[in-house]
């Protein structure tokens, strides 16, 4: 199941994290791992990551660890996020983001995401609540 779900994920990308170039790397119904090369375009100055692009990698994790838990015809939304930066990461370095679930309810739940540098330092803890949404009458 987790090759499954994790070649889902690859092969169905968000536009918006095509553009990131999020690769998943593991996937379950209550963790999944994925990684992002900080390139320049991602960088303030000096060719630090911008602390956006790493939410946005966080966000987008756990935008998906909830979606592989819907059935078919529910979405999802971001609720509220909150994002404790810890380090930076340089122009070039890898971006490593763990997602475990916290609290997987029929109407929100809650997930956390460590993203590393190269998979040592931490540069950020995001938790994040996402709103289940019901199928479109």
């Amino acid at each position: 199941m987790t090759g499954d779900l994790v070649a889902w994920l690859n092969d169905n990308p968000l536009p918006f994290a095509r553009l990131l170039g999020i690769r998943f790397t593991e996937a379950s119904h209550d963790r999944l791992t994925a990684e992002m090369l900080v390139r320049d375009e991602l960088c303030t100055r000096p060719a630090i990551c911008h602390g956006g692009a790493l939410m946005a990698f966080a966000d987008t994790m756990g935008g998906a660890a909830a979606m592989v838990n819907l059935d078919e015809g529910f979405g999802t939304t971001t609720l509220e996020s909150k994002t404790n930066f810890l380090a930076g990461a340089p122009a070039g370095a890898k971006l490593i983001g763990e997602t475990t679930a916290l609290h997987k309810g029929r109407s929100t739940m809650v997930w956390q995401t460590r993203v590393t540098v190269d998979g040592g330092r931490l540069a950020g803890v995001v938790t994040q609540t996402q709103m289940v949404l019901a199928p479109r009458k």
